[in-house]
């Protein structure tokens, strides 16, 4: 991984193949926040298969988890931290329910990623409000 937007990438893939299934609707997230975010304005949404293939790769390494947290956390300045923490958010909720494997994956990267736990609760919070349906 070389860049800030493959650590955001990187992020997201993690969080929705932690329950060994990349649903429809979360890979649709991905595309829709590549797309539209400003953290994202300078990254060719067309790369978006290829960095994630990538992080699927290296999640097949026997330490892979651990080494692409790692890889994650090299790759976002501080200030950048909360943003991905709210990407990770934001693919758990995407299809309606978080796993228990979701949720244990959302509390490793907020230690890792040194998100307090308050802001942390008022990110699942949003996420939760965003992806509610009626």
């Amino acid at each position: 991984m070389s860049d800030t937007h493959s650590a955001l990438i990187y992020t997201m893939v993690l969080v929705s193949a932690s329950d060994q299934e990349m649903t429809d609707s979360e890979l649709q997230t991905m595309g829709d926040i590549v797309k539209h975010l400003p953290v994202f304005k300078d990254f060719d949404p067309a790369r978006l298969t290829e960095v994630a293939q990538e992080c699927a790769a290296l999640l097949n390494d026997p330490d892979g988890l651990e080494k692409t947290i790692g890889l994650i956390a090299e790759g976002l300045s501080p200030r950048l931290r909360e943003t991905a923490y709210a990407l990770a958010c934001d693919i758990a909720a995407a299809d309606g329910q978080a796993t228990q494997e979701e949720l244990r994956l959302l509390e490793i990267l907020r230690h890792r990623l040194e998100v307090g736990r308050l802001p942390a609760a008022a990110i699942e919070r949003g996420a939760r409000a965003r992806y509610a349906t009626l």
